[in-house]
């Protein structure tokens, strides 16, 4: 099956990659370049067909996001967080899709799923109050899905939730200043005190055991493969997607570059140079290969409605922590063979650098945690995590 909408995307990428310092400066990415992939349909690719959306292979979301990635690591970030989120509310009552898409098929949603937010028992649902940062492209956004803490009358922690607000019930703040991902807009949102109703909370214990309650109208092999896959590989994503685009720019940066010191000659006829270009290429092929392969598997297992074992699970969150772990060892070669002229500010392959090692301090790229998860499983132990 083709990637039409990868193929629309395409078209638009030399202008994104024409705004990515405009993007940087700005601190978000500017609406024009938001209405222009909202037109494509990348943020549809992961929502259900029956609420106007394309429920198209996850492979190719990811395919989508790297390509606008390497144009513009900021623009391909919030591609990837926004794009995911349709994936997410597809798992939510169908009273709570209803009440986002009915509306409007194309609205966008935001996140911060840390668990931050205080949340206490009311009729017929919860009152949420809390802060919470690092909410990627929330200003373009008209919902958000926002991590909850459960407590008991004591105070006490009871349970982890995300629950779905609405854009009147939270204010933005503009405190994003970043070194790297800069135009993501990362803002924090702000919650004084809202009501959210039963429909819009799931417990973070339903998704990790791959259930949810719009499964029962979203029946697709989508909505059955684990969060912790399509969300963290939503993270890794724009991360290969960066380097890949630095990779494309530095050989035609450098192909004919003559240099000046070190014996002089053409860069490209430098032997470690040529090392250099084999190692990280390989390694970027090999982080995509293998999450496209894990992703493929998942959604395999369950076409055929069997469970999802559980070894599977733990092999794609390997892969995909150790494929950002390897997208930034190419990136730091890459960088390094540059020389002086890539410390120059506002340069693709500095900007590609900066960006890619901030995407890589997401949570969901945490190496060693991952690691240990997949060693426990190995073992032989029991191995119980939301992200898995």
């Amino acid at each position: 099956m083709s990637n039409e909408v990868l193929g629309r995307v395409r078209e638009l990428l030399p202008s994104i990659a024409e705004r990515a310092k405009e993007t940087e400066l700005a601190r978000r990415v500017p609406d024009e370049t938001i209405r222009a992939l909202v037109d494509t349909g990348v943020f549809r690719m992961l929502q259900p067909t029956r609420h106007g959306g394309l429920e198209s292979d996850p492979v190719h979301f990811y395919e989508t996001v790297r390509a606008i990635a390497a144009a513009c690591g900021s623009t391909g970030w919030v591609t990837a967080v926004l794009g995911v989120h349709p994936w997410h509310l597809a798992l939510f009552d169908d009273a709570a899709q209803s009440e986002v898409w009915g509306a409007d098929p194309d609205v966008l949603v935001a996140s911060s799923y840390a668990p931050v937010g205080t949340m206490v028992r009311v009729e017929g649902g919860y009152e949420l109050m809390g802060a919470w940062r690092f909410s990627s492209g929330v200003d373009h956004c008209g919902w958000a899905l926002l991590g909850g803490l459960l407590v008991d009358d004591r105070g006490d922690a009871v349970d982890t939730t995300t629950l779905l607000v609405p854009r009147s019930d939270y204010q933005i703040r503009d405190v994003w200043e970043s070194v790297g991902l800069r135009g993501t807009g990362s803002n924090e949102i702000v919650v004084e005190r809202a009501f959210v109703p039963d429909h819009r909370v799931m417990r973070n214990y339903e998704f990790s055991q791959l259930r949810g309650p719009g499964q029962k109208v979203n029946p697709g092999p989508l909505y059955r493969i684990p969060f912790a896959t399509v969300f963290s590989s939503a993270i890794a994503a724009p991360v290969l997607g960066v380097v890949t685009g630095c990779y494309e720019h530095f050989l035609g940066r450098m192909r004919d570059r003559v240099r000046l010191s070190l014996g002089g000659g053409r860069f490209a006829d430098d032997p470690f140079a040529q090392v250099a270009v084999a190692r990280a290429s390989s390694e970027i092929d090999a982080a995509i290969l293998q999450m496209d392969r894990n992703v493929r598997s998942l959604m395999d297992v369950a076409s055929e409605g069997a469970e999802i074992p559980m070894q599977m699970r733990l092999r794609a969150r390997r892969d995909q922590v150790l494929g950002t772990e390897r997208a930034l060892g190419a990136i730091d070669t890459l960088f390094k063979m540059s020389g002086g002229n890539s410390l120059d500010a506002g340069n693709p392959i500095e900007r590609g650098w900066r960006d890619a090692h901030a995407g890589g301090m997401h949570v969901a790229n945490d190496v060693e945690r991952a690691l240990a998860l997949y060693g426990r499983g190995a073992f032989g132990l029991p191995v119980e995590d939301n992200m898995i």
